[in-house]
């Protein structure tokens, strides 16, 4: 009985169903933004383990204004040589538990940051609520999403390509933007799906990390926090239409609000690492040094961001496709040991020919611009940050679990003080990775 019983379970926890309400971790899930609402029929409970792993390998060098590396001089860069980064690995657990109600967990089993297995979070989604017995709450439904739990913040267009650890299938290049719009937070999130339009609306606790203790505002590190949990209030605005056979267009508009959580992490949440391995460092990069070629502005008590998104796909002829996604975005804030909020902007913008039978091979382009407005530090000045990124990229997907990808990136920055390891700085060259996501 009891070797039966084992047997249901595993049973059970290997089925492969189709989850249409959670997103594809594999190449079915490219472009995909908000999940739209789909009719589905509950089954019973089933449980779809999967996960993403990436092995990347670099030929990079870099290079700023302090000259060759010296073990005593914190400000010159440390040689690179060419090898295998850390494979990174991701274990998603996605759960349909009753008639549209779904649970999405995500753990990291190894990581930059963290080599050991930890929670990135879960969140219940609910597309039905079997649970009310009123009609008008099945009306409501029939063009509503919940989600309640800690999960990535709705912020913008631009997470759903980016990299995250293990699963790179979303991102045709190598890493995430320059200014990296990334956190999973605490909070509920409502989605209206009116026709081509979607309504985001999100309240969270603004905090990567929680803490319950009330912060000491008397404490330098923290006078301009009132030492409260204020919460982050996000909204977006999108219109994603597939105009004809051919043309598909999707244009958002969003924003992310706090008043202050003096840890806020909404440009510095990610809890995985960058792609460009050993980059911009004087010491070779351990788990505490793992965002290499990423800038954050500060912001971490007050923030205030807006983003605007602009999507295209043309299909040319049966096979071949042209897509384009563009990012600008300003973000105004300051830490809890500010007064004055300071800026932030980024422009991204790609190109991306994809071709094949299946569309299983694509080349692209992209161009990251970022700047931005940093406080005066001890014996540095104010200044204002300027970095710049091109990279080339070109992708293969075996199937559409397997794919390779090789990318050329040219990263500079400008205007740095003569007294910081960025001044004068660049890098460059060829990185490429393999991934399995299912």
């Amino acid at each position: 009985m009891k070797k039966r019983s084992l047997l249901t379970v595993v049973a059970i926890l290997t089925t492969c169903v189709a989850f249409a309400q959670l997103r594809p971790t594999n190449k079915d899930g490219i472009n995909v933004f908000e999940t739209p609402k789909t009719d589905t029929e509950f089954e019973g409970l089933n449980v779809k383990i999967g996960g993403a792993l990436t092995l990347p390998f670099s030929t990079l060098d870099h290079s700023n204004a302090h000259g060759a590396y010296d073990v005593n001089d914190p400000l010159t860069l440390v040689p690179l040589t060419n090898n295998f980064g850390l494979p990174q690995a991701n274990l998603f657990i996605k759960s349909n538990l009753s008639d549209g109600i779904y649970l999405n967990f995500e753990l990291y089993l190894a990581s930059r940051h963290h080599n050991e297995t930890w929670v990135k979070g879960g969140f219940l989604q609910m597309e039905k609520m079997p649970f009310l017995p009123w009609d008008f709450v099945d009306d409501i439904m029939q063009f509503t999403t919940i989600k309640v739990g800690q999960f990535n913040v709705n912020y913008g267009d631009a997470h759903f390509r980016r990299s995250d650890g293990g699963l790179t299938f979303y991102n045709p290049f190598m890493e995430n933007h320059i200014m990296d719009e990334f956190a999973t937070e605490i909070g509920a999130e409502i989605d209206l799906h009116l026709g081509d339009f979607t309504v985001v609306g999100a309240i969270t606790n603004g905090q990567l990390s929680p803490a319950m203790q009330q912060i000491d505002t008397e404490d330098p590190a923290y006078q301009y926090s009132n030492g409260k949990m204020n919460p982050a209030l996000i909204g977006k605005l999108a219109f994603d239409k597939q105009i004809n056979d051919q043309f598909r267009l999707r244009v958002s508009g969003s924003g992310y609000y706090t008043a202050g959580s003096y840890k806020n992490t909404l440009f510095g949440g990610d809890r995985t690492g960058s792609n460009y391995y050993g980059v911009m460092y004087h010491v070779a990069p351990g788990t505490s040094a793992y965002t290499n070629g990423r800038f954050n502005p500060g912001f971490g008590d007050k923030v205030q961001a807006v983003m605007g998104n602009l999507f295209l796909k043309y299909t040319l002829v049966n096979g071949v496709s042209l897509e384009s996604f563009t990012t600008l975005e300003n973000a105004q804030g300051r830490s809890a040991s500010e007064k004055d909020m300071r800026a932030a902007n980024q422009f991204v913008t790609d190109l991306v020919v994809r071709f094949g039978a299946e569309e299983q091979f694509y080349v692209g382009g992209r161009y990251n611009a970022f700047n931005a407005e940093m406080a005066a530090a001890g014996s540095t000045p104010a200044y204002k940050a300027n970095i710049s990124r091109t990279a080339i990229a070109a992708g293969w997907f075996m199937t559409k679990n397997v794919m390779a990808k090789l990318e050329y990136v040219k990263q500079n920055y400008n205007d740095f003080p003569s007294n910081s390891i960025y001044s004068d700085a660049q890098f460059n060259g060829l990185t490429l990775a393999g991934s399995i996501a299912f």
